[in-house]
């Protein structure tokens, strides 16, 4: 990575990596490809509530769950069953991993888990860069008292912090694959946003520090977390240790299953 790319981001448009997802056609025929949600963890909690949120506003797609623990049977499963309901010619699933950015252990459970099927199957991008996650982003933001909710007013109101960590995991490819996440946040906020990783170099502590030295003394933690693929309290606990508050994890966020949906549509409009 370059040293340009380690420093903050500043509010300025872009476009997001290509990324022109296509919301899901209306009506959908029997033999479509399901809709298979996997993360790390189990597939209860937030990613059972994301599926509701999916199934509500999408009821023609067949939503499937399952969780990568420490093998990929589950999702296998979920895949092999896909299959037997649908043509053998065709797409049985596609997978939408409900990450923010890559990781190395959930891509290669995910790999594993297609191999081991032998189904026919798509896996998609994970969910950012997106303008739906910076969005989802500034609102988990602006609940915590940690941005202004109004982008009206922008300009008149004083920020309550002076710059944010866009706080990811999934190591060094994650926080690069996070700096055009960081560029729209940046572009909402008309703020300063630096990456930093909870589980990799570089470190929030070293976002902190860069940030003060360019005088920020308000910053707050942005978790790019939806929340089953970090430990409950990683993002936190780290925003403690270096003295700044903390935003919640995205969660069951309804951009979040927008996004999924999303993904999932691309890939039929793209056949």
């Amino acid at each position: 990575m370059s040293e340009s790319s380690n420093l903050p981001v500043r509010g300025r448009a872009v476009r997001p990596s290509g990324r022109h997802r296509r919301p899901v056609p209306s009506q959908l025929p029997p033999e479509a490809p399901a809709l298979v949600l996997t993360t790390l963890g189990d597939a209860s909690g937030v990613i059972a509530e994301i599926a509701a949120l999916i199934r509500a506003d999408n009821p023609q797609i067949q939503v499937r769950l399952a969780g990568l623990g420490e093998d990929p049977k589950e999702l296998t499963a979920e895949l092999e069953a896909a299959a037997r309901e649908r043509p053998e010619d065709g797409t049985a699933a596609i997978v939408v991993p409900l990450l923010t950015g890559p990781h190395p252990v959930a891509d290669r459970l995910i790999s594993m888990a297609v191999a081991t099927s032998g189904v026919s199957v798509t896996v998609t991008d994970s969910l950012g860069p997106h303008p739906l996650l910076a969005e989802a982003l500034h609102i988990r933001l602006a609940e915590k008292g940690l941005a202004r909710a109004d982008r009206v007013r922008l300009l008149n109101v004083s920020s309550p912090v002076d710059a944010i960590i866009l706080a990811t995991v999934g190591g060094e490819n994650a926080v690069s694959e996070a700096q055009p996440t960081a560029v729209l946040l940046a572009s909402r906020l008309t703020l300063p946003v630096l990456v930093a990783s909870l589980d990799s170099a570089p470190g929030v502590a070293e976002a902190a520090e860069r940030l003060r030295g360019i005088g920020a003394e308000r910053i707050a933690l942005s978790p790019c977390v939806v929340g089953p693929e970090a430990a409950p309290d990683l993002a936190s606990a780290a925003a403690a240790e270096i003295g700044v508050d903390c935003a919640g994890l995205l969660g069951s966020h309804e951009l979040i299953a927008a996004l999924a949906a999303r993904a999932y549509g691309s890939i039929l409009s793209a056949d």
